[in-house]
């Protein structure tokens, strides 16, 4: 029997219905991550929302348009990997893992648990469609390294998706994967840098400044695309504009995010790194999120 496999087909071009039609799709389930988010905040009595938020595009994008799995056969060999190295944010992942089919969405009804699969971080032992169990930050591209190598070894032309947040850009072995990615020429590996500007202890270039992202990365000899990480025609048009040769630069796309962007108490408040909303707090956050992503509170008057 054939594997049914998930984004088998090209992504739409801009200006067809079709690509409309996608647009509209993903623009939902990022909501979905969103809102399950503030939902299994609450049954765990804390959780990770802004670093959820600011990716919840690009993992919307990442799972209903781009990456080639099969929720039926999670251990499918030429499956696409990704590596969530910024693991805090795996609580909005679940809910689009259950969505696609990885397991019944009802087991979400259970997070952090006794006995529960989900944890603050994943754990591949235990959850179908997870391909690494992350904990301590800054290690994801390097096991992206691996993946996409190890492809290469055996013949296979998966690709190795990793999203790292830019906090994680301050650790050193980041750096060395991206020095041997470029050595090497792995061209299937694809890195993401969810660049939401703030760490748990504040702005990112206040406390280890990561900037001028494009030029250290082409330095190391990557090919490197800066966009709109909430724009999701943007977030697509990358993706189409990837190089599929295995020989070619390794390939970054570095996404201008907001953390805590669609709920605007938490826009770029590092109070919000972690939390836990009840009563009308709570009500009011799930209400804002249905109304959808509104301008930034630095752009209304402009």
């Amino acid at each position: 029997m054939a594997t049914a496999v998930c984004n088998a087909a090209p992504i739409p071009a801009r200006g067809t219905a079709e690509r409309a039609q996608l647009v509209d799709l993903l623009r939902v389930k990022a909501k979905l991550s969103r809102r399950e988010t503030v939902r299994l905040t609450r049954i765990a009595g804390a959780g990770h929302y802004t670093s959820t938020f600011s990716a919840a595009e690009l993992f919307a994008a990442i799972y209903y348009a781009r990456l080639r799995y099969s929720p039926s056969d999670p251990d499918w060999l030429d499956r696409d990997r990704f590596i969530l190295s910024k693991g805090h944010a795996a609580i909005g992942l679940y809910p689009l893992l259950a969505d696609v089919g990885f397991f019944d969405p009802i087991e979400l009804d259970d997070y952090t648990r006794l006995g529960s699969m989900f944890g603050d971080h994943p754990d591949m032992r235990k959850i179908p469609g997870i391909d690494f169990s992350s904990g301590s930050l800054g290690h994801g591209l390097s096991i992206g390294l691996g993946m996409a190598l190890a492809a290469r070894i055996s013949g296979r032309a998966y690709r190795t998706y990793c999203m790292l947040g830019d906090g994680e850009l301050g650790e050193g072995q980041v750096w060395e994967a991206v020095m041997a990615a470029g050595q090497f020429r792995v061209g299937r590996l694809i890195a993401i840098i969810d660049r939401n500007q703030l760490s748990i202890d504040g702005p990112t270039e206040e406390l280890m400044g990561v900037e001028p992202i494009e030029d250290k990365f082409e330095a190391f000899r990557w090919r490197v695309n800066r966009i709109d990480g909430h724009d999701l025609d943007a977030i697509l048009d990358a993706f189409t504009d990837l190089d599929d040769n295995a020989d070619a630069l390794p390939q970054l796309i570095v996404a201008d995010t907001v953390k805590g962007r669609g709920v605007r108490r938490m826009e770029l408040d590092k109070n919000w790194h972690v939390g836990n909303l009840v009563g009308e707090d709570y009500d009011d956050v799930m209400a804002e999120i249905d109304g959808g992503l509104q301008p930034l509170l630095a752009e209304v008057g402009k």
